[in-house]
């Protein structure tokens, strides 16, 4: 009986261990991430976004965004424009969705009307920033298909590279290198890269904040075009969650009316 007992464990641990793919780990990050995001609910922050030429001139903007999110379904978001005056009251409403289209109205109080955003022109950019109309849709696991790069090490923090590739149609990007915090699950860096496959722009996160012992937000985020030499950084502040939203909140008929 003893001899059978030790023949069991020895054939326990010489088991094989079978190793993940690159496309099971990739999909295992992503889940963790998107997992460690979930439950917040709904916010209010308050922007600056600067946008910077290549010989270093620059405007700014003040706006602020409300977000809803949508368990099972991608999240809702509404971005008020305060100032400069010729952009003021301006208003853009997005509904993030996994596989269908994202739907995206935008509301131009010059023309007094609300223009929809087609499925195919998402890859354009919003209101003259160097950020895409699908840059400001919430992150989705069913939209991308991943897969597990390498470790590498930045600032001291190590990540996870992953490289996503964008399951729906009219993505302006073949695809997306993102540089994830094995600690915490945050994103640190993005690389997207154009139709051609060409690098195109690399989006930067950093001072991030804890709120509510769970949910990590960045206070600065640069996206630099590498193309055509222009950047444009988005500073947050003033984050406030459980404010009451509803999807009564992110209707359409909300867009001419947003303060």
């Amino acid at each position: 009986m003893k001899h059978l007992g030790l023949l069991i464990i020895v054939s326990l641990f010489s088991a094989p261990v079978f190793a993940l793919t690159a496309a099971e780990k990739g999909l295992q990050i992503i889940l963790e991430l998107d997992k460690r995001d979930t439950g917040f609910g709904d916010t209010q922050a308050t922007l600056t976004m600067r946008l910077m030429n290549r010989k270093g001139g620059h405007s700014l903007r003040s706006l602020k965004i409300n977000t809803l999110e949508v368990i099972g379904d991608g999240d809702k978001s509404l971005i008020i424009f305060h100032t400069p005056r010729d952009i003021k009251g301006t208003a853009f409403l997005s509904y993030t969705h996994a596989l269908v289209p994202d739907e995206q109205w935008l509301y131009l109080p010059a023309l007094k009307r609300v223009k929809r955003i087609s499925s195919s022109n998402k890859s354009g950019p919003f209101l003259g920033s160097e950020y895409a109309f699908e840059d400001l849709t919430s992150f989705e696991v069913a939209k991308y298909d991943a897969k597990y790069l390498r470790d590498e090490t930045i600032e001291g923090i190590v990540c996870f590279v992953i490289e996503l590739t964008p399951r729906y149609e009219h993505s302006g990007y073949t695809k997306q290198l993102a540089w994830i915090d094995q600690d915490r699950y945050i994103v640190l860096k993005i690389d997207y890269y154009d139709r051609k496959s060409a690098l195109l722009k690399t989006q930067l996160f950093s001072h991030y904040q804890h709120y509510l012992n769970q949910y990590w937000r960045a206070d600065e985020q640069l996206m630099s075009n590498h193309q055509n030499g222009k950047s444009t950084a988005l500073h947050w502040q003033g984050y406030h969650f459980g404010l009451g939203f509803t999807a009564r909140n992110f209707d359409k008929s909300t867009l001419k009316r947003a303060r």
